[in-house]
C-alpha cells in the first residue's frame, strides 16, 4: 500500500524535487486541522525549467506509437484502483469531502482515464476530403497540439484534473500540471506517481506544488505552451483568458454556476425532492454544477418546501471519518466565513429563513432562504456552501426566464412529466447542459461537458476534447499535372 503523504514534492522531469523557494505549505485536514503533511513548495526558476523539458520531452512523446501511450495509460489505471483505499482516505481528509464523495471522485477519476483508451489513435489518422479540383486529394489530420498547462481546483482536486491530463497525453501532448496545494495530493502527487509507476518517460507530465503569489502568471505566460486548461472561478478564468488572449493561446476554461433547479407545474414532488437533496448537498455544495437555486412553480411551491426541508433537518453532518456523514466541512475557514457572510447579509436584507443552520469549525449545516427574489444578491451568488434559496414561479415559462436571468450558464435541471416537453423548455434554458428529471451535478467522459456565458469556454468529454487538444493539420497532394493561369 503506497504512502502517498511521502509524495510532498515537485514532480519534475521524472523526480520528486525539493522545492527550491525554502517555503513549506502545512496541508491540514479541514475538518479537525490535523496536518496531513507538509510540502516543499516550488520556485519560478523551477516553474520554467519543467516547461521547458516538457517542450523537449513532447517531441519523442508525440512520435511515440498508439500502443506505446495505451499501455502506459492502462497501467496508470491499474495503479489507481490498487490503491483504492488509501486513495479514497486521502480524497477524503485532504478535502473534507464523505466517504461517498471521495468514492465517486475516484470513480469519475478513473472512468476519465479509462476513456482517454480510445484517443490514442486520433492524432496522425488521415481522413481524406473531397475536393472539386482535378488531380488533387485532400487528406486532415490531427496533430498534438504540444504543452499543455492544466490548473485544477480544491473542491473535486482528482478527477477535474484527471480530465485534462489523461486525453492530453493519450493525444500525445505533454502536460505541466499544477494543483491547488491545499489538495495537493489528491489533485497532483497521486497522479503523478501513478503515472511514473507507470512508466511514462520524464517530462512528459510535471506536477508543480507551488503558492501563487509566489509563481504569479507565470504557468499562463510561458511560451512553450499552446493551450490553458483551468476549472475554478468565473474571475480567475477571465484574467486566464485574457492573458492567453494576448499571446494568441487556446483555452478551456469551466468557470463558475448558478444552476437552476426547475419544478414545474406537473412535476412529481417527491422524486423532486429526493433529487434536490443529493443535487445541493453532496461535497457540501462545494462544486461548481451544484444546484444553486431552487425554481419551484407556484402549484408546487408549499408542498416542494415542506417535503425538501422534512428531508434537510435529515442529512447527517460532522466528521467525514463517519461513513454515514453527507455534509463535513468547508474547505478552510476562510470558506466558512464567506458562507456565513452571505446568511448574515441574507438576513438583513429581510430574505426569510426557513431553516437556520449552525457552523461548528468549517462545518456548516444546512440553511434554506425561501420566497427569494431572483434579483437579489443571494440568487445572483454562486454560493458554494450547503445554502437553499428557494424561488417562487408563476409559471412554467416564468420558470424558464428565471434560470436565464443570470450570468452564469452551466448546469440546469427540469423536473416534469412530460418529457418531450421537458427537452423542448431544456433547449431554452441558457447553459451548456441540462437535465431531465435529474439534479444539475452530471459528469461523464462521454458527453461535453461545458458552460456558456461567465460558465466558460470549450467542452471536455472525449470526442469534443480532442478538437482542444490538437492541431488540424491539411496536407495536398497534387497526383495530376495542374495547369496554372499564368
Amino acid at each position: 500500500m503506497e504512502r502517498f503523504e511521502e509524495f510532498n514534492k515537485s514532480f519534475i522531469d521524472g523526480k520528486w524535487t525539493e522545492g527550491k523557494t525554502g517555503q513549506t505549505f502545512e496541508n491540514k485536514n479541514p475538518y479537525d486541522q490535523s496536518l496531513i503533511t507538509t510540502f516543499s513548495l516550488a520556485s519560478v526558476d523551477q516553474l520554467h525549467r519543467a516547461f521547458e523539458t516538457s517542450k523537449e520531452a513532447q517531441k519523442a512523446w508525440g512520435k511515440t506509437k498508439p500502443e506505446e501511450r495505451l499501455e502506459i495509460l492502462k497501467k496508470a489505471n491499474e495503479f489507481l484502483k490498487e490503491n483504492r483505499e488509501a486513495i479514497v482516505d486521502i480524497i477524503s481528509r485532504e478535502t473534507g469531502g464523505s466517504f461517498i464523495k471521495a468514492n465517486v471522485e475516484l470513480d469519475l477519476t478513473i472512468q476519465y482515464l479509462e476513456a482517454s483508451f480510445d484517443l490514442v489513435n486520433k492524432v496522425y489518422e488521415k481522413r481524406e476530403v473531397h475536393t472539386s479540383m482535378e488531380g488533387k486529394k485532400n487528406y486532415v489530420y490531427r496533430l498534438p497540439l504540444g504543452v499543455i498547462t492544466s490548473i485544477s481546483p480544491f473542491n473535486f482536486p482528482m478527477n477535474l484534473s484527471m480530465r485534462t491530463i489523461a486525453p492530453a497525453l493519450a493525444l500525445g501532448n505533454t502536460v505541466v500540471h499544477k494543483p491547488d496545494v491545499q489538495v495537493g495530493l489528491t489533485g497532483g502527487s497521486i497522479l503523478a506517481r501513478a503515472f511514473e509507476v507507470a512508466g511514462l518517460p520524464k517530462g512528459v507530465l510535471q506536477v508543480i506544488q507551488a503558492d501563487v503569489q509566489e509563481i504569479g502568471d507565470e504557468m499562463l505566460t510561458s511560451p512553450h505552451s499552446g493551450l490553458i486548461s483551468f476549472t475554478g472561478s468565473t474571475a480567475v478564468g477571465k484574467h486566464i483568458g485574457e492573458i492567453a488572449g494576448k499571446l494568441l493561446k487556446r483555452v478551456a476554461l469551466e468557470l463558475g454556476g448558478n444552476n437552476p433547479f426547475i419544478v414545474l407545474a406537473d412535476a412529481d414532488v417527491d422524486r423532486a425532492v429526493d433529487a434536490a437533496i443529493f443535487g445541493k448537498f453532496i461535497h457540501q455544495g462545494q462544486i461548481c454544477m451544484i444546484i444553486n437555486r431552487f425554481i419551484i412553480h407556484k402549484d408546487k411551491y408549499d408542498e416542494f418546501v415542506q417535503k425538501y426541508i422534512e428531508r434537510v433537518k435529515k442529512v447527517p453532518y460532522g466528521d467525514p471519518k463517519d461513513q454515514k456523514t453527507i455534509i463535513g466541512p468547508l474547505i478552510n475557514e476562510r470558506q466558512a466565513d464567506k458562507a456565513m457572510q452571505f446568511i448574515e447579509e441574507a438576513k438583513a436584507d429581510g430574505i426569510t429563513l426557513a431553516l437556520e443552520g449552525k457552523r461548528i469549525g468549517n462545518v456548516i449545516t444546512p440553511f434554506v432562504f425561501v420566497d427569494v427574489d431572483n434579483r437579489s444578491k443571494l440568487a445572483q451568488t454562486e454560493l458554494f456552501a450547503p445554502i437553499s434559496t428557494i424561488i417562487k414561479a408563476e409559471s412554467d415559462e416564468h420558470a424558464i426566464e428565471l434560470a436565464n436571468d443570470t450570468e452564469y450558464g452551466l448546469s440546469s435541471a427540469i423536473f416534469t412529466t412530460d418529457i418531450e416537453r421537458g427537452r423542448e423548455l431544456g433547449l431554452q434554458i441558457d447553459s451548456g447542459m441540462t437535465h431531465i428529471n435529474d439534479q444539475t451535478v452530471n459528469d461523464s467522459p462521454s458527453v461535453p461537458f461545458g458552460g456558456t456565458k461567465a460558465s466558460g469556454m470549450g467542452r471536455f468529454g472525449n470526442d469534443w476534447i480532442v478538437d482542444e487538444f490538437t492541431v488540424t493539420k491539411w496536407i495536398s497532394v497534387q497526383t495530376g499535372y495542374r495547369t496554372y493561369p499564368f
